[in-house]
């Protein structure tokens, strides 16, 4: 069964925007914070952006002012909102559910999506 499902990547010239979307379960989007990640070749996966269930934010502080974390209750789905980008954005971007800000931060789940690739190039 497939929860977490990403969307919305692509070719994006520097200083482009995309919105990236991640559709989840109701089961897994109504109980649990929901969080984007990133892994470029060679760098570990590292947390980009997370909304708590109530709608809190924390962003990573290479991504603060450019990108927005938002969910859409009666859709089941977050999305990462990305402006201002950058060749170093460049990476498979994921979504992922958990119940707790630490689960959160420390970015270790037991299972990952396939993931959305996002290439920033001129």
């Amino acid at each position: 069964q497939v929860q977490l499902v990403e969307s919305g990547g692509g070719l994006v010239q520097p200083g482009g925007s995309l919105r990236l979307s991640c559709a989840a379960s109701q089961s897994i989007f109504s109980r649990n914070h929901m969080g984007w990640y990133r892994q470029a070749p060679g760098n570990q996966r590292e947390l980009v952006a997370y909304i708590t269930t109530i709608g809190g934010t924390k962003y990573a502080d290479s991504v603060k002012g450019r990108f927005t974390i938002s969910r859409d209750n009666a859709k089941n789905t977050v999305y990462l909102q990305m402006n201002s980008l950058k060749p170093e954005d460049t990476a498979v971007y994921y979504c992922n559910a958990g119940p707790t800000t630490a689960a959160m931060n420390g970015g270790r789940f037991g299972s990952w999506g396939q993931g959305t690739q996002v290439t920033v190039s001129s």
